[in-house]
């Protein structure tokens, strides 16, 4: 029951009508027996938006699209994972001490290393927006040897240089041996189920293959990827981790993990 005690936590984006983090955490704050509600936040203004957030003492905010970056020079303080991914995706206020958090890349390599070591294994990473920061920087602490390809060849040789990676047009990777891919862009995603970043003809028997990709639930990409003999991890498995790991940030408490991922199993239908 939503009272004066209620805290008050939300997302912040745009636009965020379609954000499924309101399933993860309302869910979740239900079964922890918690006080609390989740909001999703549309926002024009960044600035004002940060403003409310601690004058109205909301206890905890994600943030997604376009804000993950322009975020940061309006905390107070930027966790060093973050501050290295130059992404924020976790804000937590404490008194109005505002502190900038990033479990996208936790929840992409608990995803992956729930099937696969990562240690010095070869990466093929589809994109270099801000979930392939985050996930570049993950493999980079697991010693990966990592192949960035982007339809915008400078954006990934940029994000190659600054992690010691290799860079090449998605027109050059015939050939390329690696163990696990990883499709960070929105190739696939609904409405465009049809599409896949990648030739059925590259995915090889015994490659690990993930997409963040979550709407549809299998993706054209998982799909040939399956009937190519790879194992699949699906976008909801780094969704689901992600918020997680924002819960605990915020509560100190783990929720448990397969209820969150049944919630957004229902919420997709």
């Amino acid at each position: 029951m939503i009272n004066a005690q209620t805290q008050l936590y939300g997302v912040i984006g745009n636009p965020v009508r379609h954000s499924l983090s309101p399933i993860i955490h309302n869910g979740a704050f239900r079964r922890m027996g918690l006080n609390a509600v989740y909001l999703a936040f549309e926002v024009e203004n960044l600035a004002e938006a940060i403003s409310g957030i601690r004058g109205l003492g909301v206890r905890g905010v994600s943030v997604t699209i376009p804000f993950k970056t322009q975020v940061i020079p309006f905390l107070d303080e930027v966790e060093e994972v973050a501050g290295k991914i130059k992404a924020v995706n976790t804000i937590t206020n404490e008194g109005g001490r505002l502190t900038g958090q990033n479990t996208d890349w936790r929840g992409a390599l608990e995803a992956l290393e729930e099937k696969i070591d990562l240690k010095d294994k070869r990466v093929l990473l589809l994109g270099s927006g801000g979930a392939s920061r985050a996930i570049a920087f993950g493999l980079k602490g697991k010693g990966c040897q990592v192949f960035i390809c982007n339809r915008s060849l400078h954006k990934a040789r940029a994000l190659a240089e600054e992690l010691g990676f290799v860079s090449l047009p998605l027109s050059c990777i015939d050939g390329l041996d690696t163990q696990v891919v990883i499709n960070a862009t929105s190739v696939g995603m609904h409405p465009n189920d049809t599409q896949s970043p990648l030739q059925k003809e590259f995915l090889k028997k015994g490659m690990t293959v993930m997409d963040i990709v979550y709407h549809p639930l299998r993706t054209k990409l998982l799909q040939e990827a399956e009937e190519q003999g790879c194992q699949t991890i699906a976008g909801l498995e780094m969704l689901a981790r992600q918020g997680a790991a924002q819960l605990q940030i915020w509560t100190g408490r783990r929720p448990d993990l397969e209820e969150i991922k049944e919630d957004l199993r229902r919420a997709l239908g």
